[in-house]
C-alpha cells in the first residue's frame, strides 16, 4: 500500500482510511442527508450500491466499506429501505444486518436478533464464497453471548472462505478477551497460535500489536504499582522484537495491500508513544498523515486532541 507525506493536513477521524472512492460516497450522503431531495433513498442507495459492486470478489475491501457505512447508517432509515427495495441483494442484506448491528452494540441489544440473524443466513446463501455475512453472524454471537461452541463454529465458516480475514480475527481476539468471554491469558493464547502460520503481510497481521495493547490497557487499569510499570512491557523480549519487525516494515510502500493499512499503522503509531521510541513513531505519523481512528487514541482521552499531542512530540 502507497504511503506518502501529508504533513500539515488537517487532522479528522477518517474511518474511511484511505479508500477514496468510500470518503467520496460518505460526502455524498451527508450532503444528500442535508438536501433531503425527492427520491433521496434512491439516489443514496444507488450511489451505495456502486461503491459496492466495485471489484465484488476483494473481500477485504467489501467488508471494510460495509462496516464503514453501517457504523455512518446505524440511526438511518436507509439499509433497511434499500434492502425492502431489493429484498435479493446480498449487499443490501449485509448492510442493513450489519446496521442493526452497530445500533445494538450501542443500546446493548438487538431489537429483532432472529430477524437479523436470518438475514445474513439468506445471504450467506445468495452468496457462499463471502464472509461478510459469517463475520455480521460472529458479532451477533459475540452480543447475545453464545456458547463458545457456536462462536468457534461461525469462526470456521469465516476463516474456511477468507484465510486471514482482518476483522474476524480482531472479533475473536476481543472475544477471547477479558471483557467478554474469556481473560488476557486466553487472548495471548490464541495470537500465539496462529503467529506462526500467519504471513507477516496478512491483513490481520496486527492482531499481534492488539494483544500487547490489551496487556498493556489492562496493566494500567489496574491501578497503583502495576500501571505505573505498564509502559516496562514494551521493553520484554518479544514485545520489542515485534515492535523492530513492524517498524521496519510496515512503512514499504507494497508491504500491505489490505483495506485496514492506515487503521493498522495508528495501532503502531501509539504503541511506539506509549513505548517511548518517539524517534521511530516520526514516520509511522508521516504516514497516517491526518487520517486519524478512533481507536486506539480514545483510550487516553479525545482522539484527535491525544493524536495531535503524541505527534508533536514525536516530531
Amino acid at each position: 500500500m502507497p504511503f506518502f507525506s501529508t504533513r500539515g493536513r488537517t487532522l479528522r477521524l477518517a474511518p474511511e482510511l484511505d479508500d477514496v472512492e468510500l470518503g467520496r460516497l460518505l460526502k455524498r450522503l451527508r450532503s444528500t442527508k442535508r438536501s433531503s431531495p425527492a427520491g433521496a433513498t434512491d439516489i443514496a442507495a444507488a450511489q451505495i450500491a456502486q461503491v459496492l459492486d466495485q471489484d465484488p470478489q476483494n473481500f477485504d475491501r467489501r467488508t471494510h466499506r460495509l462496516s464503514v457505512l453501517a457504523s455512518f447508517l446505524s440511526e438511518s432509515h436507509l439499509p433497511a429501505a434499500w434492502l425492502k427495495r431489493e429484498p435479493q441483494n446480498v449487499n443490501a442484506l449485509v448492510l442493513c444486518s450489519l446496521a442493526e448491528l452497530e445500533h445494538g452494540r450501542s443500546s446493548g441489544a438487538l431489537t429483532d436478533g432472529s430477524a437479523t440473524w436470518r438475514r445474513c443466513r439468506l445471504a450467506a446463501d445468495l452468496d457462499p464464497q463471502n464472509p461478510a455475512p459469517w463475520v455480521v453472524m460472529l458479532g451477533i454471537a459475540r452480543l447475545k453471548r453464545a456458547h463458545r461452541r457456536e462462536v468457534f463454529a461461525i469462526w470456521d465458516e469465516i476463516v474456511a472462505r477468507d484465510r486471514w480475514h482482518r476483522e474476524a480475527y480482531f472479533s475473536m481476539l476481543h472475544y477471547l478477551g477479558p471483557q467478554e468471554s474469556g481473560s488476557l491469558g486466553r487472548a495471548i493464547e490464541f495470537v500465539d497460535s496462529i503467529l506462526t502460520r500467519m504471513p507477516p503481510n496478512a491483513p490481520c497481521a496486527a492482531v499481534e500489536l492488539e494483544v500487547h495493547l490489551m496487556r498493556y490497557h489492562s496493566a494500567k487499569a489496574r491501578g497503583g504499582a502495576e500501571a505505573l510499570l505498564a509502559r516496562d512491557q514494551w521493553d520484554s523480549t518479544q514485545t520489542a522484537q515485534f515492535l523492530d519487525r513492524a517498524q521496519a516494515t510496515w512503512l514499504r510502500p507494497t508491504f500491505f495491500s489490505h483495506a485496514a493499512a492506515v487503521s493498522d499503522l495508528n495501532l503502531l503509531a501509539y504503541a511506539l508513544t506509549a513505548a517511548g521510541r518517539l524517534r521511530g513513531a516520526a514516520p509511522v505519523f508521516e504516514a497516517v498523515g491526518g487520517r486519524v481512528t478512533s481507536w486506539p487514541w480514545r483510550y487516553e482521552g479525545d482522539p484527535l486532541t491525544v493524536f495531535e499531542s503524541a505527534r508533536n512530540k514525536a516530531r
